[in-house]
């Protein structure tokens, strides 16, 4: 069975054999079996990985278009990516519709452990990209639909949604996790800041707070791990992209900003 070609474009930043493995697979399934039906870019740091995890999609989803871009979340390689992207032919006629910020980092030690310079460390390889990942991904957004034009010019036309995928400590922390805690809650206000300037000229941008583990139950070998989702302790990775489409979806009439997901049986 054919499908149609998708005219729509997501980037996927963080793209791991995980939680974003799943989150691509639905982005990249056709609409008549419940997914994006979107052409789907893969950035991540292990060209190797995302090589495969690229195979794997077109191989097991019908007619997925499928790029990996191999990059760190420093401004010149993000950059790069971006080029690149922008010159992949597979991705001709597509449009950016939604670019998602997936980077996993992590930092615990003791405060009085915790020097400077890995403390700016942590700010430059989270905050920093994803300050580059919406920023590249605006200028793309505007270019493609002719410059930056208020809703009211435009009839409410929706250009795109950016989504920061967060966790808990965005909101709390805890002690050993000053960085983490701290780049977490930076990057939950660079989200806001960029909402307050760039919603009233048709750009949707989310910050999701995934309180919880993400698994891709699609891709696991035991039936421990889809028990895991169906009885509340794990997030399923595919009803994290649902989630995700739904907020693209969203037309200007109502756009959510910030959400919590967990499993049900997560304590917040």
């Amino acid at each position: 069975m054919a499908h149609p070609r998708p005219t729509s474009l997501a980037l996927l930043i963080g793209a791991g054999p995980t939680s974003g493995a799943g989150i691509a697979r639905q982005l990249a399934t056709p609409v008549s079996q419940g997914g994006g039906g979107m052409a789907v870019a893969l950035l991540a740091r292990n060209a190797e990985r995302l090589s495969t995890l690229a195979s794997n999609l077109k191989a097991s989803v019908p007619g997925a278009v499928v790029g990996a871009f191999p990059t760190d979340t420093s401004p010149v390689n993000l950059k790069k990516a971006f080029e690149a992207i922008k010159k992949h032919k597979d991705f001709d006629g597509c449009r950016l519709r939604l670019g998602v910020f997936h980077i996993k980092h992590s930092s615990r030690e003791p405060f009085l452990e915790t020097t400077p310079e890995s403390y700016d460390a942590a700010f430059s390889e989270y905050n920093t990209g994803a300050f580059v990942f919406a920023q590249e991904s605006l200028k793309r957004m505007y270019e493609e639909a002719g410059g930056m034009k208020p809703l009211d010019e435009t009839g409410g036309e929706k250009l795109g949604t950016i989504i920061f995928t967060g966790t808990l400590g965005a909101l709390r922390t805890s002690a050993m996790y000053s960085a983490y805690g701290g780049t977490r809650s930076a990057a939950r206000s660079l989200a806001q800041a960029v909402a307050k300037e760039h919603s009233q000229y048709g750009v949707h941008v989310v910050h999701a707070i995934a309180n919880g583990s993400i698994i891709d139950t699609d891709n696991e070998e035991h039936e421990s791990a889809k028990e895991a989702t169906e009885k509340g302790r794990k997030m399923s990775a595919k009803a994290v992209a649902d989630t995700y489409l739904w907020l693209a979806r969203q037309e200007s009439t109502l756009w959510t900003h910030e959400l919590d997901l967990r499993p049900a049986q997560e304590k917040f």
